[in-house]
């Protein structure tokens, strides 16, 4: 088969890796940068042009699309699967899961457990809002944030009212969540693919961090889920429509509850966490669907 990696970087561990196993298992993989794309619309025949070629030969894709380039890296993806081309994960399904408010809404319909939250329209009535919560402390979280990014534990109720004053002057919208204290700065994250989770780690914050993503210095190590921690991971993929996804939970007096989704999960911290070859697992995913 001939497979692309929509990636702005090659040499990324991610990308990297999805080039070595699906070379390792006798297909043609390329990189292919979205933002380098041309789209051309024209009746019952959509198609793509790139470095001087049309990408009129693809079999499937593997979008590893950046939020930053959310808008114009799935009307790439679109564009694919207009052409027919299998995609690990779904336009549609990209955007969906990068709305932090509508996922939410989604996944709360679905009966799928979460920190409380609270969103409001630019609300300065931040007293109001912390009290929905139970009072301090709390976190706020910018709806477009990742990797830790835009994500702020306010402990006083001047500290919340500052954060979100900045961010309303910023026109940044937020959403305002319970802090679970017993959680630890530590939460999980289970990758799914084929709807299946093929591997878990627990991410631990660094002294006196609460986020514990490894981007900011966290560690990793190899956890067995419980059954209820393996029911909350596949119902929320299969809730977004997510095949391929990795699911960040927290471990609560109440149970799991989700923290986020990552439709473009990075594959280095959990490969080497749990010893497992999750590149070739999204692979052979391909394989399967393909045929």
């Amino acid at each position: 088969m001939n497979i692309v990696i929509l990636s702005r970087n090659e040499h990324l561990y991610s990308t990297s890796r999805l080039i070595e196993e699906g070379e390792t298992r006798g297909h043609e993989v390329e990189v292919i940068d979205p933002l380098k794309c041309d789209l051309i619309i024209e009746k019952e025949k959509p198609t793509i042009y790139y470095n001087d070629r049309y990408l009129d030969y693809i079999d499937a894709i593997i979008p590893r699309i950046g939020a930053s380039v959310t808008f114009f890296g799935s009307a790439v993806v679109r564009q694919f699967e207009m052409m027919n081309v299998f995609t690990t994960v779904t336009s549609d399904a990209i955007i969906r899961s990068r709305d932090k408010l509508k996922s939410f809404q989604r996944l709360s319909k679905a009966g799928i457990g979460m920190p409380k939250t609270v969103f409001t329209n630019y609300s300065r009535d931040v007293e109001e809002v912390i009290a929905h919560l139970g009072g301090t402390p709390v976190i706020i979280k910018l709806l477009e944030g990742t990797q830790g990014l835009g994500v702020v534990l306010a402990e006083t109720k001047n500290a919340a009212e500052s954060v979100l004053e900045a961010f309303n002057g910023l026109q940044a919208r937020a959403l305002v969540q319970e802090y679970i204290a017993e959680a630890k700065g530590a939460d999980i994250r289970a990758l799914i693919v084929d709807g299946q989770v093929v591997g878990a780690m627990k991410r631990q914050g660094r002294e006196g961090e609460f986020r514990s993503n490894l981007h900011r210095g966290g560690s990793a190590e190899y956890i067995k889920l419980s059954d209820a921690e393996l029911k909350l991971a596949v119902k929320t993929a299969r809730t977004l429509k997510l095949p391929v996804c990795g699911v960040d939970m927290l471990q609560s007096h109440k149970g799991p509850l989700l923290l986020e989704v990552n439709s473009t999960p990075g594959l280095e911290g959990i490969e080497k966490a749990t010893g497992k070859n999750i590149a070739k697992a999204i692979i052979t995913f391909i394989e399967r669907n393909r045929r």
